[in-house]
């Protein structure tokens, strides 16, 4: 992820990639209710910026995955490690009208935590690089700000894990930067839980801020976010706004400081409806084997 105040672009590698109706077709179709993740892959890219937004999530199978350690290639697109670099080059089409997302993403990491953290049985999250540098070159659109890099790895579907979760995330004074989870796990109690990200490379637990209820989406997603109490949020931008999903950039205060969060809501309960399933293969095409 990556945002400088007038752009801001997220993305995301998947190997099973999670929201993929073909990949639920795919588990339906077994007696065991498994499918090869390897073979629905996908680069999801969100671009958000003064020229418009654009969205790329197109899946492929196997045969357009290759990976070592520090290359992962999904079809014309490709993450690749050098140093304390994470270098992402792209070639997605957008939908659902089609136009070329083409250029480059340097993600600049010399600090990696080493950090994990069980969200539910069988799902893991590991912010890898909380307070990262991002220079990004894209169709014409160059600029540098701010990154953040996490990754998730699951042993099964998220919505057989979790009814819902808020997250979000901020910058914090003296090189410091702060993540927030609220996670509705299906079969278990709700968990709240922050941690502090230090520029030594120290990773503590914190007593994160109040959670305060938002105002719904249009959809209708029941969201809630952090702020100290007394501390207002403000609503800086509306980045998406799906029947399952939501994601903001909110203004308020934690732990004493000003912050600009970048906040995102997942309703799996929603996701797992029959009808939002049948909307997904419009913003997801499935090309090759």
């Amino acid at each position: 992820m990556s945002e400088d105040g007038a752009h801001s672009l997220t993305i995301i590698a998947f190997i099973g990639s999670v929201f993929s109706p073909y990949y639920a077709m795919a588990r339906r179709r077994t007696p065991s209710g498994a499918a090869d993740p390897q073979n629905h892959c996908a680069i999801n890219i969100a671009l958000y910026g003064r020229n418009g937004n654009k969205w790329a999530m197109t899946e492929r199978g196997r045969r357009q995955l290759q990976r070592d350690a520090s290359t992962l290639r999904i079809g014309p697109s490709q993450l690749h490690w050098s140093g304390d670099r994470l270098q992402i080059d792209l070639d997605e089409w957008s939908v659902p009208l089609p136009s070329r997302i083409r250029g480059r993403v340097t993600l600049h990491a010399p600090l990696r935590y080493q950090h994990q953290v069980e969200l539910a049985p069988l799902h893991r999250w590991r912010p890898i690089a909380p307070a990262a540098r991002v220079d990004v070159d894209i169709e014409g659109q160059r600029w540098s700000g701010s990154g953040y890099l996490d990754s998730n790895q699951g042993d099964a579907p998220l919505e057989q894990a979790f009814s819902r979760w808020d997250w979000s995330r901020a910058h914090l004074s003296g090189g410091r930067s702060a993540v927030f989870y609220d996670v509705e796990p299906l079969h278990a109690v709700r968990r709240q839980f922050g941690l502090c990200f230090e520029p030594d490379g120290v990773v503590r637990e914190v007593t994160g801020p109040p959670r305060v209820s938002l105002p719904g989406t249009g959809w209708r997603i029941q969201r809630g976010a952090r702020a100290d109490t007394g501390a207002e949020i403000r609503r800086l931008q509306t980045l998406t706004d799906a029947p399952f999903y939501a994601r903001s950039l909110l203004e308020t205060q934690w732990m004493g400081e000003p912050v600009a969060a970048f906040h995102e809501s997942l309703s799996l309960t929603r996701f797992d409806s029959p009808w939002v399933q049948a909307m997904l293969a419009f913003r997801m095409p499935r090309r090759g084997g």
